[in-house]
């Protein structure tokens, strides 16, 4: 699946991208030329040598505070989609094959998450039980995870039906070994499909905590945290809230491209049209070496 997704351009670039976020959220902490944290008299400043973006209203330089928020908001939403993969995707699969009571429980359990207002709850959740990332994160994860839980039902009972499931069944196969051996790898694309899309709805809702306050304690730097306080000064610095939305903007797009792609590789037409390149490929080769 790799290759076919380096095949497409859309892809490549998201590839590209969501690497170099990656890296960001790996080394950017390592990275920063000042402390985050650390205050100075140099309030609003403008770009220079010694501050790439300016300080913020409290001297802050925004630079080292925008590789520090890197990993916050990288980590929050991959939290967010794992929670929602383990939460959604396991009982969707396993409601086809565990009677009828698990199946009306979690799909009644589907429907009342999905009618949540899952900021909002976020928000009384945190209140309740601390603001802090892991608690808004599992939460948030937990109110979307319908999405994987319906990927994973509709692609499990396609091949629930199939001849050689039912003669699994009938030869005495486990429902572990069936779920391994012939549901996994039809359910696979799928999913991780959903879950691309998911990473990208997750920072999504990273950003949007964090620019309202919840979720991170001050003074920790996030994205939305640093566009919120940039809005707060923008006639004294109308650049400031452009390189964290466009940060914020360029990694869903990235999630959304590579969600793409996967779709479009695990398709019969992107397969098809990744053989003919390869095809085509080796022609040019043996073109060339003749």
């Amino acid at each position: 699946m790799l290759r076919g997704i380096f095949a497409l351009v859309s892809g490549r670039v998201a590839v590209v991208i969501l690497t170099v976020i990656a890296l960001l959220a790996i080394f950017g902490p390592l990275l920063a030329p000042h402390d985050p944290l650390a205050t100075s008299t140099d309030l609003l400043a403008g770009p220079s040598a010694d501050h790439l973006l300016g300080t913020d209203n409290l001297g802050r330089d925004v630079f080292s505070r925008l590789l520090e928020g890197s990993r916050i908001s990288i980590l929050g939403s991959l939290e967010v989609a794992a929670t929602a993969l383990v939460v959604g995707a396991i009982p969707g699969i396993l409601s086809v094959y565990l009677g009828r009571a698990f199946e009306w429980l979690t799909l009644r359990l589907a429907d009342t998450l999905v009618a949540l207002p899952f900021l909002l709850f976020a928000v009384a959740v945190t209140a309740l039980l601390g603001n802090g990332i892991t608690q808004a994160m599992l939460v948030t994860g937990v109110l979307v995870s319908p999405l994987f839980y319906r990927v994973g039902r509709a692609a499990t009972m396609s091949v629930a039906r199939s001849q050689y499931v039912e003669a699994a069944l009938i030869s005495g196969a486990s429902l572990g070994w069936i779920v391994r051996r012939h549901v996994w790898a039809k359910v696979l694309p799928p999913i991780t499909v959903t879950l691309a899309y998911i990473v990208g709805i997750g920072f999504i809702v990273v950003s949007s905590l964090s620019f309202l306050g919840i979720g991170v304690q001050p003074p920790a730097p996030t994205w939305g945290g640093l566009l919120a306080s940039d809005l707060g000064f923008l006639s004294y610095q109308p650049w400031a809230p452009f390189v964290p939305a466009l940060l914020i903007m360029l990694t869903v797009w990235a999630c959304n491209l590579l969600a793409d792609a996967i779709r479009d590789v695990s398709g019969e037409a992107g397969r098809a049209l990744i053989n003919a390149r390869k095809v085509r490929a080796n022609q040019v080769a043996t073109g060339g070496a003749a």
